[in-house]
């Protein structure tokens, strides 16, 4: 295109669709993962143009259900840093998206939704309404479905503003906290003429995150160097290589035990000497300093607390959790902005506060290393013990993972792999749920982790709830179709263990306890999960006896890995 140029104005016209997906390229966006319906055919048809042309845009890739595209997305970003794009068809397709949105949106997720939005004209205008459904899916504010879960929501309104609209979705999506945006785009809009211009489509700076106050970096650091019983809770810091390396590096200068509470990534290296498990009880109930590091809820006020003259601070791009309607933790120092480099910066005065051979920091260093060796050997007994028990159960399921699958491996899980069973040691292996909870992502995640590192393995753990609720038809058939070869385990307990749980918390001594709280929560009979990927070409094998789940996992390992194609495991667990 550039080589028909003359020397004056390109009036050459194109459509708001063809540069629309431009500027998705031009903004780094990779895949365009797209539920399609009625408002579609201005952006296909410049996919189209673009396959002719040899244009640079995103990769389509037709996702069959909106919770799959956007935990795909998701997952994706987990992997890269990189947001991506996900469109859906107008008000019915943002409606499914809400379950993950949500989980987006907690997890400060950035990731372009799109949507059509029904057409605006009723007369003989290009892309006016011309099916039925364009007047029943009108609504009278479509933003509104999702405005409270993104940043920014906004609707298109002429031709000459699809690159702007790119532009600016990705300025505030990747401002700190990041999160997502939604951009509504009407059929005879987006469908319209604009003439191509010769300048470059411009990207502006992602405003810079805020950089931590050295005066409360200062006074938290002679705060962590008074106490004696300091505790570091930490759920979401370990997004980045860079924080896990500065927590690392914090925790053994100070000795600071460590607790992975509820971490949706791996924010300590399992074997490093100050990581003290994932229950914060033990220590919370004895600490005099609590560092929070991105943990939304770092204990249970209910059910365990700090001590009063306890002090607590808060790190993360957004301490106050600004978007939780109540959250009432106290707080005595909150820090806001990158993680790592707030830690870095305590890190960095504290190695300027420390007395060389300071014998106090000494003793806990090692009355603490001490306690994760105890933990471990613990952890080691009882996983080994399961495996000679009756039924399986999530420890011996999980020991065998960790056995079977590497420390490289990509774990994507959503709720029944424990820990303690399968230690994870490098950054980016593991992502765990976001704390809203939205059941069925964790499938689509791991599909999209697979997209963003195709050599990598990547295991999905799941429970039973989680598979039905991922829509496991379109989620096998996406990794068929795209060739996202990924093992799936499925640990099948035959009910929703949450909803139980939660009932026999509050009435343990009530009526729903006489049938062990499975009233509203009983999912048997199991459907054989196992049939749902062979239609999808794929490998599957139900498990129902401990001793032979190794070799289990080992075939479908091998179908992975050697056959390059998914597999699943349906796992009968007890839990």
């Amino acid at each position: 295109m550039d080589a028909e140029r003359t020397s004056g104005p390109d009036t050459r016209e194109t459509t708001a669709a063809e540069l629309f997906l431009r500027a998705l390229h031009e903004h780094g966006i990779d895949f365009f993962l797209a539920n399609p319906g009625t408002d579609f055919p201005p952006v296909i048809e410049a996919f189209a143009r673009a396959r002719k042309s040899g244009a640079a845009v995103p990769r389509p890739m037709v996702i069959p259900h909106e919770n799959t595209a956007v935990s795909m997305a998701h997952g994706v970003y987990m992997l890269t840093g990189r947001p991506q794009a996900v469109m859906v068809h107008v008000s019915v397709g943002t409606g499914n998206t809400l379950n993950t949105l949500i989980n987006a949106s907690r997890d400060h997720i950035p990731m372009l939704l799109i949507a059509g939005r029904t057409p605006l004209t009723e007369g003989p205008a290009h892309g006016a309404r011309n099916r039925h459904i364009h007047w029943a899916q009108e609504m009278f504010d479509q933003g509104a479905l999702v405005r409270e879960l993104v940043k920014w929501d906004y609707e298109l309104r002429t031709p000459e503003q699809a690159a702007d609209a790119v532009a600016r979705a990705m300025e505030l999506m990747m401002a700190s906290p990041r999160g997502p945006a939604y951009l509504m785009l009407p059929r005879e809009v987006i469908g319209g003429s604009v003439t191509l211009g010769n300048a470059p489509l411009a990207r502006r700076a992602v405003p810079a995150t805020p950089h931590p106050d050295p005066a409360a970096v200062e006074t938290l650091a002679h705060a962590i160097l008074a106490a004696e019983r300091p505790l570091v809770i930490a759920s979401n810091s370990g997004e980045s290589a860079a924080a896990v390396a500065a927590l690392a590096r914090l925790a053994e200068r100070s000795a600071l035990p460590v607790v992975e509470q509820n971490p949706r990534f791996l924010c300590l290296p399992s074997s490093h000497a100050m990581h003290q498990g994932h229950q914060p009880g033990p220590l919370l109930r004895d600490a005099d300093l609590v560092l929070v590091l991105e943990a939304d809820v770092p204990w249970i006020p209910a059910q365990e607390s700090p001590p009063e003259e306890c002090r607590i601070a808060h790190i993360g791009p957004d301490p106050s959790f600004a978007r939780y309607p109540m959250r009432s933790y106290r707080s005595d120092f909150a820090i806001a902005g990158d993680t790592a480099t707030i830690l870095g910066a305590l890190d960095a005065k504290l190695a300027e506060l420390i007395p060389g051979g300071d014998t106090r920091i000494a003793a806990r260093r090692e009355r603490l290393a001490r306690r994760h060796r105890e933990l471990r050997e613990k952890w080691t007994t009882d996983g080994a013990a399961a495996g000679k028990a009756e039924a399986i159960t999530p420890p011996w399921l999980s020991r065998c993972l960790r056995e079977a699958i590497g420390e490289d491996a990509i774990v994507v899980n959503e709720y029944p792999l424990q820990l303690e069973h399968c230690p994870r040691e490098r950054p980016g292996t593991y992502f765990g749920l976001s704390p809203a909870g939205g059941l069925g992502w964790g499938f689509g995640a791991a599909l999209g982790a697979k997209l963003a590192a195709p050599d990598r393995l990547v295991v999905a753990t799941l429970g039973d709830g989680a598979y039905m609720f991922a829509n496991p038809t379109a989620c096998h058939w996406t990794a068929a179709n795209y060739d996202l070869p990924i093992l799936t385990v499925v640990f099948n307990n035959q009910r929703y263990g949450a909803v139980r749980r939660a009932t026999l918390s509050m009435y343990g001594e009530g009526s729903a306890a006489e049938e062990d709280g499975q009233l509203l929560a009983d999912l048997s009979p199991s459907p054989a999960f196992e049939k749902l990927v062979e239609a999808s070409g794929g490998y599957g094998e139900r498990v129902a006896a401990p001793a032979e789940v190794p070799a289990a996992i080992s075939r479908a390992l091998r179908a992975v890995r050697e056959e390059k194609r998914q597999a699943l495991l349906n796992v009968i667990c007890r839990y």
